[in-house]
């Protein structure tokens, strides 16, 4: 094994860097952001849902979800205000943290661009620019985020770099799959500890085998604790507990991506494929705010996806690409516990190409505006992060 090749691999398995056996630390009570993306275009109408429009129960007569009943109703939506309402599997995670101000939520959100492509729109997305002229395929708003704020400490929580963190500089990520499985076994370990034996990297290659060994054992730990834990049968509590000791810890901006929101056929209403899928997504969002302690006030998560779906449902019960999307913003000093942005009537004649939601709240002029509140960027700053926008202020922290 070359020692470029072991460099790599620990850069990629460690979830932390050292100096002397010691953890870098992100300064506590710094503003952390982290984002959440959606991958497969979410069907946010059967998650915030409008229930006080007669057209999305008569647009969707197999998997609408069904109206709120009551206060104290462990069925139907769960009323957020007199027009919408959140899916039954958010009662007991995001729904208390919108009613403690906590969670918000931003319809008609979304991108204009209009190809309705996964890839294409979750690259555009992610790279923040201009869709009219020429693009950087090599600059990601994050990237150009981390870039201005100078020491922002970033994190990508994925197999392989996203295209959001693409840029100049050097951005770790950690693939958060087959935790607790040592990277190196003994025998490698000890290869290559001979391998630096006298070398002045030494000191640091066995901190860092040392560090390496005692994460992975608690990782492992946990593991075998969440396998007996019923309410996280995916896993995605667990990965969200990591994320959250580590965002609170070590790391100032993070991004994750969560996939299976393609939901062509049986999406299901309040359950089904799409409820399962949001049941822990909700959980996971809600252990990791619990895991970030103190420092959720400091912290605000948005959940985005490349597109909404067809307000409509289609012959297979279920959504086919869309347009208009809700965002969600969590944190412990958001102005949350509202709808934010603007907003329509949901009528047929407020559809978009009479078949989608509308994008009146462009994501970069929003998270734009999120940014320059959050860490108080100049108007020169912002236009770094994403050029040719025009932030907005929507009061979101």
């Amino acid at each position: 094994m070359r020692r470029r090749d072991f460099v790599q691999r620990m850069a990629l398995a460690a979830p932390a860097l050292t100096v002397s056996g010691r953890l870098f630390a992100a300064p506590p009570g710094s503003p952390r952001f982290l984002l959440v993306f959606l991958r497969g275009g979410y069907d946010c109408a059967n998650v915030v849902i409008p229930y006080s429009s007669s057209y999305y129960y008569e647009s969707r007569p197999n998997i609408a979800v069904a109206k709120p009943t009551g206060p104290d109703a462990t069925d139907g939506a769960v009323a957020l205000d007199a027009d919408w309402a959140l899916t039954p599997v958010l009662r007991t995670s995001i729904a208390p943290l919108y009613k403690s101000r906590q969670a918000l939520f931003i319809p008609f959100a979304g991108t204009d661009d209009l190809s309705r492509s996964h890839f294409e729109t979750q690259d555009s997305i992610e790279l923040g620019q201009p869709l009219q002229g020429s693009h950087d395929l090599r600059s990601g708003f994050l990237s150009r985020l981390a870039g201005v704020l100078k020491g922002a400490d970033p994190i990508a929580f994925t197999d392989s770099l996203p295209v959001c963190f693409r840029g100049d500089t050097d951005i770790p990520n950690i693939s958060l799959k087959g935790v607790g499985k040592p990277v190196f076994d003994p025998r490698q370990a000890s290869i290559l500890s001979d391998m630096y034996s006298g070398h002045p990297l030494q000191s640091k290659v066995i901190d860092g085998l040392e560090l390496r060994q005692e994460v992975g054992r608690a990782l492992e730990m946990e593991m075998k604790e969440a396998s007996r834990d019923a309410i996280s049968p995916k896993g995605f509590e667990l990965e969200a507990r990591r994320i959250g000791r580590l965002m609170r810890d070590q790391y100032r901006i993070g991004f994750i991506d969560v996939g299976g929101w393609d939901t062509h056929v049986n999406e299901g209403a309040a359950q089904g494929a799409l409820a399962n899928n949001v049941e822990s997504l909700g959980r996971g969002l809600a252990a990791m705010s619990q895991e970030l302690g103190g420092e959720w006030r400091n912290t605000v998560v948005a959940v985005v996806s490349e597109f909404g779906r067809t307000f409509r449902e289609n012959g297979n019960k279920g959504t086919d690409h869309g347009h208009g999307s809700v965002h969600w913003l969590l944190g412990g000093s958001i102005n949350g516990g509202r709808m934010a942005g603007e907003q329509a009537r949901i009528e047929k004649a407020s559809l978009f190409q009479d078949r989608d939601y509308p994008v009146l709240n462009e994501y970069r002029a929003v998270l734009g505006g999120l940014f320059a509140a959050l860490w108080g960027l100049s108007a020169d700053r912002v236009q770094r992060v994403f050029p040719g926008s025009t932030p907005v202020n929507l009061q979101l922290v």
